[in-house]
């Protein structure tokens, strides 16, 4: 049931709607904006982004659990080659939004056990790692994600694992990895 009251509640949207993610067995990583928050600093965002590692036919299922409860929901199948295979966007009444990626192309699948449980509203939401959350962000390369990449590298004050996150980097390919190098360059 969603908890929200009015718009600027994406997290809490999220917060509600993770009971039916553990209902059936489905493991996430913040990812986004939030997750830069937890790991060096706050940018202004309206949505909440989760990563699932699932294929769109699971998708399909949380889709039609979703629109039985009266949220508004949206599926998007990318092409074979697209690196997110699928993409659910479940907003409310409110225009809350969450967007669950049904998949990353290249991630590492060990990034779920790399997760960070942060304490939001009582209860724990659990983001990806730094090490993860650099690589996807280089993988991405837009000018933003490459600043978001800065920023978390600026702030992690030496607790990077800087063998870990290239090799995370690398199986997104090599502009992800020559990014990375450029993002450490400007630190």
């Amino acid at each position: 049931m969603n908890a929200t009251s009015g718009p600027g509640q994406s997290t809490t949207l999220l917060l509600s709607v993770l009971p039916t993610l553990r209902a059936q067995g489905i493991d996430y990583l913040i990812i986004g904006a939030f997750a830069l928050a937890a790991h060096a600093t706050v940018r202004a965002t309206l949505d909440m982004d989760a990563l699932l590692a699932v294929p769109p036919a699971v998708l399909r299922h949380l889709a039609t659990i979703w629109k039985g409860q009266g949220f508004r929901v949206t599926l998007r199948v990318g092409e074979k080659t697209d690196p997110i295979p699928a993409l659910l966007e479940l907003r409310d009444e409110h225009g809350n939004r969450v967007d669950f990626l049904g998949g990353l192309r290249g991630l590492d699948p060990a990034a779920f056990t790399r997760a960070v449980d942060v304490p939001v509203f009582g209860q724990v939401l659990r983001v990806v790692g730094l090490e993860d959350f650099i690589a996807m962000k280089c993988f991405a390369g837009a000018p933003q994600d490459l600043l978001d990449a800065q920023a978390a590298l600026q702030a992690c004050a030496g607790h990077l694992d800087g063998d870990l996150v290239r090799r995370v980097t690398r199986r997104f390919g090599m502009p992800a990895a020559r990014a990375l190098e450029h993002v450490f360059d400007r630190r």
